[in-house]
């Protein structure tokens, strides 16, 4: 018995046009993750700066300001859906002028005084550019919430172009950073409708953050008044090590 003929399937005419449509999404396909490589690079390029800074103060047994980074890429699904929901030409070009936020590096201090000197030592870089700075620091939000925010266009060079991309960047001190992630934990376990309890509490966690930042931004500046460090031979308990080293050295 002979078996019915399976019908096109749905993407595909019976002429064949259909193949030509799937060849197109394809090469969008392609396209935009093309697309969405810069934006990862461009995070190893701010990502690996940073690095360099701290690990360079560090050496230089300088005060290093940066405890940790954090980076995310935004992905393709969430692109396209703040594209469609800001009404935004839904194009590449489009979406590299107007998406600013796909590239995110986070920067977390110890200390208030930190941020504006980290923030200076990324925007002092000859190949940053700074396309927009917003203070949730000094102007906090309604909610309690606290950072520097940073837009910047770094060069990322690939192998058949260079292109500027911008990454954003978002420097905070460490209770900043623990209060903004519980926000966004209760935010997204409530997918957006907070109990206005919560949001009271929120806002009451949010103020006692910022007592704690202002009291160990205090203490920071009684250790380190004015600029002066305590020398490593004094802060090992008396002992120059160094001299110890050179001892050592000198037996051998």
């Amino acid at each position: 018995m002979k078996s019915p003929e399976r019908p096109p399937a749905p993407d595909v005419e019976a002429d064949g046009s259909g193949a030509v449509r799937i060849d197109e999404l394809r090469v969008l396909h392609g396209q935009f993750v093309d697309f969405m490589l810069d934006y990862k690079f461009a995070i190893d390029e701010i990502t690996t700066k940073f690095n360099i800074l701290r690990e360079d103060l560090h050496n230089s047994n300088e005060y290093n300001p940066i405890e940790h980074i954090n980076s995310r890429l935004k992905s393709p699904e969430s692109v396209l859906e703040k594209v469609q929901r800001k009404k935004y030409p839904m194009n590449l070009a489009s979406i590299r002028e107007n998406v600013l936020d796909i590239a995110g590096v986070r920067v977390v201090c110890s200390f208030i005084s930190d941020i504006a000197a980290v923030r200076d030592m990324i925007a002092g870089q000859e190949d940053v550019t700074v396309l927009d700075e917003r203070d949730y620091i000094t102007h906090r939000k309604p909610n309690g919430y606290q950072s520097l925010h940073l837009i910047v266009s770094i060069p990322v060079f690939r192998v058949d172009r260079t292109v500027r991309v911008p990454v954003e960047i978002q420097i905070r001190t460490i209770a900043m950073d623990f209060w903004a992630s519980l926000e966004h934990k209760i935010y997204y376990k409530y997918r957006g409708q907070v109990p206005p309890n919560l949001l009271a509490e929120l806002t009451r966690a949010a103020e006692a953050a910022n007592q704690l930042d202002e009291k160990m931004e205090s203490l920071h500046r009684l250790v380190d008044h004015n600029g002066h460090r305590t020398p490593i031979s004094e802060r090992q308990g008396g002992l120059d090590f160094s001299a110890l080293y050179e001892n050592l050295l000198a037996e051998d």
